[in-house]
């Protein structure tokens, strides 16, 4: 990771052929709807931040969970982004949008492609659906 890159997680949830989307409440992704998820902490690894920021956007928890992609991402005034995707098998509670997040819901992928979503949200559950592999 370059040192000036900032660490940030999300977790791509799929569970009946639906992906878990939050849409950002506030700046820079006003709008969007993307796999929860947000900067790591100094104190945290990967894995730690993705069940912290998914808990806080969304009131459930995440089972199992791996690590499915890293993707660099070119953000606004030079930021680049270091998204580490992890996968949840299952998650658990009561759903709940919270933190940055003012929606949160379960979408296919054919639901997705007619929202305002990340592209690279988008990107990654075409390739998790073409995966298709257990966790």
């Amino acid at each position: 990771m370059n040192g000036s890159d900032i660490h940030a997680v999300s977790v791509a949830a799929l569970s009946g052929g639906r992906f878990l989307l939050v849409r950002r409440g506030r700046a820079p992704s006003k709008g969007l709807f993307a796999f929860p998820g947000g900067r790591v902490e100094p104190e945290e690894d990967g894995e730690a931040a993705a069940r912290r920021e998914l808990h806080e956007e969304t009131g459930l928890c995440a089972g199992e969970i791996a690590l499915f992609r890293e993707i660099v991402i070119d953000g606004e005034g030079g930021r680049r982004y270091r998204l580490e995707v992890f996968r949840a098998s299952e998650v658990e509670g009561t759903m709940e949008a919270g933190d940055d997040a003012d929606h949160a819901g379960w979408y296919t992928l054919e639901e997705m492609r007619g929202l305002p979503v990340t592209p690279s949200t988008l990107a990654v559950a075409e390739a998790m659906l073409a995966a298709c592999e257990p966790l």
